[in-house]
């Protein structure tokens, strides 16, 4: 039984969910090759030799591959499905955009955003943005899975894998990479950030943002918000958190004036350590958080961070 892990990467360096995807890998239990496609990638390719568990790294350096368009790398993931009983990719931006296609070519039903294997064939998903769990049972013979990286600990670095090159320069040549443009910030990413406070509705404008970067700022924490804060134009959507923004789960993430609505609780609520601030002692969000204050955010925040 061999698994095919797609590996995330910015082709200079892996991203953190490669590893926790690989540790979903090794839970199925065979051997476990691990596909790196880019350009200029070799950086990566490296990097990702080092993860316990992996037998092969592939390498498919072609400037195809540079930006990972999904028509191109579902292609190239298809050339080498053959003698694979599982293929994984993270349950990323980038995972959800080319795997669909690799599973209706290989006329398979994808199984998205596991958090648990049971079994070689046996698998968890939230559902009912995350109010209940299935268990999901597959009879292909090829299993398309996207993992929830914040559901794995991550596999440790101290493998030596081989290092392959692929060959398949595969240009579906139907679409094109414009440009991108990204949000400069001295903060950790959200995604990969040990400690996260996030805003809601109840910070009343994006100016009073400020309190919680000056918390964030002595915590070397990053900032987030919830959906009736991006709704409402306090912040921009790449800082949400939520069903429709963000999984994270931190070692401690801070809610500051979120009520808690399932849509926020299903992307944050598997953080270790919850605290929520909140003037409303009904607010859901009390309801998964391992502290809660009652009190005023603008008194309390002010306060929290001349302590820090």
């Amino acid at each position: 039984m061999g698994i095919l892990v797609i590996a995330e990467h910015d082709n200079a360096a892996l991203k953190g969910a490669t590893l926790n995807t690989v540790a979903a890998a090794q839970q199925i239990g065979g051997d476990i090759d691990l596909l790196v496609a880019g350009e200029n990638c070799g950086a990566a390719a490296e990097e990702a030799a080092k993860i316990a568990g992996v037998s092969k790294v592939l390498v498919a350096d072609n400037a195809a591959y540079a930006h990972q368009l999904a028509e191109n790398l579902a292609l190239l993931v298809l050339e080498l499905a053959d003698g694979y009983s599982h293929i994984l990719a993270s349950a990323t931006t980038t995972g959800k955009n080319f795997m669909p296609r690799v599973a209706a070519k290989l006329d398979v039903a994808q199984i998205s955003d596991i958090i648990a294997v049971e079994s070689a064939d046996t698998f968890q998903r939230p559902i009912y943005a995350g109010n209940a769990i299935a268990t999901v049972q597959s009879s292909d013979a090829v299993k398309v899975i996207t993992v929830r990286s914040t559901a794995f600990d991550a596999a440790a670095t101290d493998g030596s894998a081989s290092v392959e090159t692929v060959a398949a320069a595969c240009d579906a040549g139907k679409s094109a990479f414009v440009k991108e443009e990204l949000a400069q910030s001295d903060r950790p990413e959200l995604t990969a950030a040990s400690v996260i406070i996030s805003g809601g509705r109840g910070m009343g404008n994006g100016e009073n943002f400020e309190l919680l970067e000056k918390v964030a700022d002595k915590l070397g924490a990053a900032v987030g918000a919830s959906r009736a804060a991006v709704d409402a134009g306090f912040v921009p959507n790449d800082m949400q958190v939520g069903q429709t923004g963000k999984i994270v789960a931190p070692e401690l993430y801070i809610a500051v004036g979120i009520s808690g609505a399932i849509q926020h609780l299903a992307g944050m609520k598997d953080s270790k350590f919850i605290v929520a601030i909140n003037k409303d002692e009904e607010a859901p969000i009390f309801s998964v958080a391992d502290y809660g204050l009652v009190a005023d955010l603008f008194e309390a925040v002010p306060e929290l961070e001349s302590k820090l």
